[in-house]
């Protein structure tokens, strides 16, 4: 099953906010996820995941402010 959530093309501020508040989202699951558990080995992984989220939106900025003009964005959940 495929959900499509984003598909089109945006100015790059309208990219920047849209895929910020995805990974904002992602990143709030998880830092709830490590408040509610008691293992160190979960609270890791997890750290390490919004750590990574959190390069990605960064390598994202910095991609976005080379672009002078729209991007394309197409953005799909995946459920097997």
């Amino acid at each position: 099953m495929d959900i499509p959530l984003i598909e089109g093309e945006f100015s790059t501020n309208e990219a920047l906010e849209l895929i910020v508040k995805m990974i904002e989202i992602k990143i709030n699951f998880h830092e709830s996820k490590v408040c509610n558990s008691q293992q160190e080995e979960d609270i890791k992984s997890r750290e390490n995941k919004i750590k990574n989220l959190q390069k990605s939106l960064y390598d994202t900025r910095l991609f976005l402010n080379t672009k002078n003009s729209g991007v394309k964005i197409k953005c799909s959940i995946h459920i097997e």
